[in-house]
Order: C-alpha cells, then sequence, then structure tokens
C-alpha cells in the first residue's frame, strides 16, 4: 500500500546492532593506538592488531583509514556527551546544569593522561587535516552552546556567551595541558582553573 513503511526484515536490527558495537569497539582500539602511536603512526594494521581482528574486518567497517581515525577522534566526545546526559539527569539548576556540563568534560572515566595524549594528537592534526577540523569545530561549538544556554539564564546575555566561550576554550587548554603532565595526572589539579574562574561569576557553582 503506498505510504506504509515496508516491514523491517527479521534479524536487521540485531544485525545493525552488532555492527555498531563492532564499529564502536574498533573506535576504541583505533583511540589506544593513537594514544601510544599518534595520528600518523595509527595504521590500520596495528588497530586491526589492537582489536584482534583481521585487516579485511577492519575496512569491512570503515572503508578507509580516515573514516576509522574519525570515528575514534567522535569517540572521546560521544562518551563525554554520555556523561552530560546522565549526570543532567539529577540537575535541577542552572547552576548545576552548567556544573554538570563541565565536570562530565573531566570525568575520571574519561579524562586520564592517555586519553588527553589521544585528543591532543588529533587536535594537532586538525590543523592540517579539514576532517579532523570540521569535527573539533563541531565539538567546540556544542559545548559552547550547551553552556550559554544555562548561563543566559543567570547573566546578560553578552555576558554569557563570553564566558561560554572563555570556559569552553579553557576546556580545551585543560585537556591539552594534560597530555603533556609531568607524572601521574592530577585531575583535580588539572581541572582546578576552571573552577577559579566560575567562583569570580555569577555561577559560582564551587
Amino acid at each position: 500500500m503506498a505510504g506504509t513503511k515496508p516491514k523491517r526484515p527479521a534479524g536487521t536490527r540485531k544485525r545493525s546492532s552488532i555492527a555498531d558495537i563492532r564499529r564502536r569497539e574498533l573506535a576504541q582500539a583505533a583511540l589506544r593506538v593513537i594514544e601510544t602511536h599518534g595520528v600518523k603512526g595509527a595504521t590500520v594494521q596495528r588497530v586491526s592488531e589492537e582489536a584482534g581482528i583481521s585487516h579485511g574486518l577492519v575496512h569491512y567497517h570503515f572503508k578507509t583509514k580516515a573514516d576509522l581515525l574519525e570515528a575514534a577522534v567522535k569517540l572521546t566526545n560521544q562518551l563525554i556527551t554520555e556523561e552530560v546526559l546522565s549526570r543532567l539527569k539529577q540537575a535541577r539548576t542552572p547552576q548545576e546544569r552548567i556544573l554538570s556540563v563541565l565536570e562530565a568534560n573531566f570525568a575520571a572515566t574519561i579524562f586520564s593522561k592517555e586519553t588527553a595524549q589521544a585528543w591532543a594528537s588529533c587536535s594537532g592534526e586538525a590543523a592540517f587535516n579539514p576532517r579532523f577540523a570540521r569535527i573539533m569545530n563541531m565539538i567546540e561549538r556544542r559545548l559552547t552552546s550547551n553552556l550559554t544556554h544555562d548561563l543566559r539564564k543567570i547573566m546578560p546575555c553578552d555576558q554569557a556567551r563570553t564566558l561560554a566561550r572563555i570556559l569552553t576554550i579553557m576546556s580545551d587548554g585543560v585537556w591539552l595541558r594534560a597530555a603533556r603532565w609531568d607524572g601521574p595526572l592530577d585531575r583535580a589539579a588539572a581541572t582546578q582553573p576552571i573552577w577559579d574562574v566560575l567562583k569570580h561569576t555569577e555561577v559560582r557553582v564551587r
């Protein structure tokens, strides 16, 4: 019948789910390889060895190395997004929502020296790779937008946009500084500048 959505073949959803899981596993493996070898050294062969699957199967899920590395870059942001959504469920005020967004960006399960080193490598590559630059710019715009949304509820719009931009730039700087941290990463010390800035604003989340 015209306009009727065709029925999904049996098992299609399951196959799709398995494919999504495998793609995420490969993105995680690619991220670990980037941590060790940087973007330039993150070859499909190394990723296949890290994931414990064949070279051909990697190409089945990601047609090119660029596709695979893009998935790895997006993975960290995806993990942060999941953390943000989880924390926002408990937030009741604009101040709590702002804190949830910022703390999620440095959650203990995500923010590590190794992940920061991978992020720094990808960030450096973005200066020469339009594909990486597009992703990084998208992530930056999203964080600024999320912060501005709630900052506008407690301060003038212009001030809210300015502070959101400052916090976004500082957050990126915290990640880059963590990549070159001397010794084991001290999460509290690394993120303290963020909270110091907020102490002198109308947010006063700490």
